[in-house]
């Protein structure tokens, strides 16, 4: 299914209404360790933390803007004294790689693995469509990519942090990174705390099992892409989220294209069922893609 985001619904109404949320909503950071920084609602309220270590720290995720990444960068030098050495991009969204421009005219050796930056490339093409304009001069004028750490999981070492990175197949993106260190698992979009989940390709089933095998780890935190970090139980929490949704969906027997009177029902049940949870606007992209997935396995 190709969504015209542009002429969509929630799009420009939800969007736009940003430009005033950012006034009286900005950024904030946190300078724990791990240390945490949240964009403004008009970046997507996205989460990037960063992991201090003797020499420098490594950055997770590298922000939508251009201006929150300069800011997540300021940051993290004015908590720690040491300036960022690495990022990591841990999946083929635009709040997570559309940093890495600036990053790496600072000289930040900016990462991921060879799937993601594989899958980057054809994310930026459609993002720039729905936002470049709509943002401007606040987005990347062209695309870098991450370099690629390789294609299967491994160690990463850097001023003195080490992290163990999980190479994982597709779910809310075509594939991903997930961080892990000490035990406090940084999982980008595969987790959104109180906020509606990005569902754009619909692949449930996939987002799950990666979510169980992240459960048999045996984490004891977790950081996601949106939201508060927590414990274990956010992993669970997704996974009946997801299951919620699908379903809502399933129990509709999706065959062809969702009729709009349908896809409102299975959203106002969602919004009903997870009150108070951001980026409501995100189910009209994703319950859609649900049914999709749903209607090419069926039996007609």
């Amino acid at each position: 299914m190709q969504t015209n985001i542009r002429n969509s619904r929630w799009f420009p109404a939800t969007l736009l209404a940003g430009i005033w949320l950012v006034v009286s909503s900005s950024a904030a950071a946190d300078c724990g360790q791990p240390g945490w920084y949240v964009s403004s609602p008009w970046g997507f309220s996205t989460n990037s933390f960063w992991v201090a270590g003797p020499e420098g720290s490594i950055l997770v995720d590298t922000q939508f803007l251009p201006s929150a990444t300069r800011e997540v960068a300021a940051r993290v030098r004015e908590c720690t004294g040491k300036p960022v050495l690495a990022a990591l991009v841990l999946h083929a969204n635009p709040d997570k790689f559309n940093g890495s421009q600036w990053l790496t005219k600072q000289g930040v050796e900016v990462l991921s693995s060879r799937a993601v930056v594989k899958a980057i490339p054809a994310v930026d093409s459609v993002r720039r469509r729905w936002f470049e304009k709509r943002y401007r001069p606040d987005y990347p004028d062209k695309l870098v990519l991450p370099k690629s750490f390789g294609a299967v999981s491994t160690r990463l070492e850097r001023g003195g942090v080490v992290l163990n990175l999980h190479v994982l197949g597709p779910s809310v993106s075509a594939a991903h990174v997930v961080a892990d260190w000490n035990g406090h698992l940084f999982v980008g979009d595969l987790v959104a705390n109180r906020h509606h989940a990005w569902l754009e390709r619909g692949d449930v089933d996939a987002w799950i099992a990666t979510l169980e095998f992240l459960q048999g780890l045996r984490p004891t935190r977790i950081y996601p892409g949106r939201g508060e970090p927590g414990g274990p139980e956010l992993l669970a929490g997704q996974i009946e989220y997801l299951r919620f949704v699908q379903e809502m969906v399933r129990a509709q027997k999706p065959s062809g294209e969702i009729p709009e009177a349908v896809a409102e029902k299975i959203s106002d049940a969602t919004k009903a069922r997870y009150p108070g949870y951001g980026n409501e606007y995100f189910l009209e992209l994703g319950i859609p893609a649900v049914w999709e997935k749903l209607a090419a396995v069926r039996p007609q």
